[in-house]
């Protein structure tokens, strides 16, 4: 998938008519000097780091402007920001409107159901996850008819929208609707939509699009809004790796073993931080590669959970030792093995030969890398 910085997902809004605030983006502080001081921007203005992570609120990215200078100063305090692991590379600026109320609406895949889904709700503003279900309104939408006259009044009644702001709904509902079909769209949403009067005006906005559909939109080839430099660098080894917030390395091979790993340690009180998924790879120049990629994240500690179906325990084992040897001093973390299956034996032997910790037991090796990591972050 390729996840949309909200500056570029607004480009989309307003290709299909969704209405915006007026407001354009920024990479430097005289960029955004320039911007209000012509008028492309007006005041007052609010100043936002184009990141992907959300919470930007409340972590000080989000800042509002009454002047030249004052926007100046914005932008330069937060361009260069480490957000949550992401560094603030542009700024969007944007009129600050007078607003009534902030709702949430989206559309994406329910993939139990097979159908698009229409999901609305009167508390926006907030994150969607924090808002009690029955709060929340869900429709599933046929894709042939698109949303129909139905279902876009019983998005208004759950909203709290009549007269003019229904009608302005009625518009924007089919804008919306016309971005996840065309653009081949995982993910719409707006949080807030806010009404401004008697209309409607789309605060936010993140989009997701289905990168099977890359064929169609050779457009988006290029964007690399949604990857850290590991994981482009990661991407073009064909290595599936991903960076989170937390302090704990894991390195595992298939998704499910993989996505098991991250919540054994969530249970034992860690924090996964970056995840490296080998696959059915016990190529030991692969396995080099990726841990030294591991390395260049610098996590606490690393885990290394692997069973050995396809795989062979004991050339990933030699791979790692190999990539072991290859890290400097100063960038050594400790590394605790769980590698069971495929020439398990010959595995362990290799790894507590190099001086690694080796538990066959996933509670208790889990339990060894939280500790070895210094628990939470």
């Amino acid at each position: 998938m390729v996840k949309l910085s909200e500056w570029r997902g607004k480009e989309i809004f307003r290709r299909h008519g969704v209405p915006l605030p007026r407001g354009a983006v920024a990479r430097s502080a005289e960029d955004a000097e320039a911007l209000v001081r012509d008028g492309r921007v007006p005041l007052p203005c609010v100043v936002k780091a184009q990141v992907l992570a959300g919470g930007r609120g409340k972590g000080g990215a989000v800042r509002f402007a009454t002047s030249v200078e004052e926007a100046r100063a914005a932008a330069a305090a937060i361009l260069g920001l480490e957000f949550k692991g992401e560094k603030v590379k542009e700024v969007l600026l944007e009129e600050k409107l007078a607003i009534g109320r902030e709702l949430y609406l989206s559309l994406t895949l329910d993939r139990s159901l097979r159908l698009p889904i229409l999901i609305a709700s009167a508390q926006g503003g907030v994150e969607i996850e924090t808002v009690e279900d029955a709060q929340i309104d869900r429709q599933p939408v046929h894709p042939f008819p698109g949303l129909t006259g139905y279902e876009k009044r019983r998005a208004a009644k759950v909203l709290g929208l009549t007269g003019g702001a229904a009608r302005a709904l009625d518009r924007l509902l089919e804008a919306v609707w016309t971005v996840f079909e065309q653009e081949d769209a995982e993910l719409v949403e707006i949080n807030p939509l806010a009404t401004v009067g008697d209309g409607l005006v789309a605060l936010d906005a993140k989009v997701i699009i289905e990168d099977d559909a890359s064929f169609r939109h050779p457009e988006y080839a290029e964007i690399r809004d949604d990857r850290t430099p590991l994981e482009e660098i990661a991407r073009e080894k064909e290595i599936a790796f991903v960076q989170l917030d937390g302090n704990i390395g894991v390195i595992a091979n298939g998704a499910g073993l993989t996505m098991a790993t991250l919540d054994v340690l969530k249970e034992f009180g860690g924090a996964p931080g970056v995840f490296l998924d080998l696959g059915g790879t016990d190529d030991p120049k692969k396995v080099t590669e990726a841990f030294l990629l591991m390395a260049e994240a610098r996590p606490a500690a690393v885990f290394l959970n692997i069973f050995g179906g396809v795989t062979r325990c004991d050339t990933v084992a030699t791979g790692l030792v190999a990539a072991m040897r290859q890290v400097p001093a100063e960038r050594r973390f400790p590394l605790v093995a769980r590698i069971r299956g495929n020439n398990e034996a010959e595995g362990i032997a290799i790894l507590r030969a190099a001086g690694v910790t080796s538990v066959p037991s996933l509670k208790e090796s889990a339990q060894a890398v939280v500790a070895a990591a210094g628990g939470r972050p």
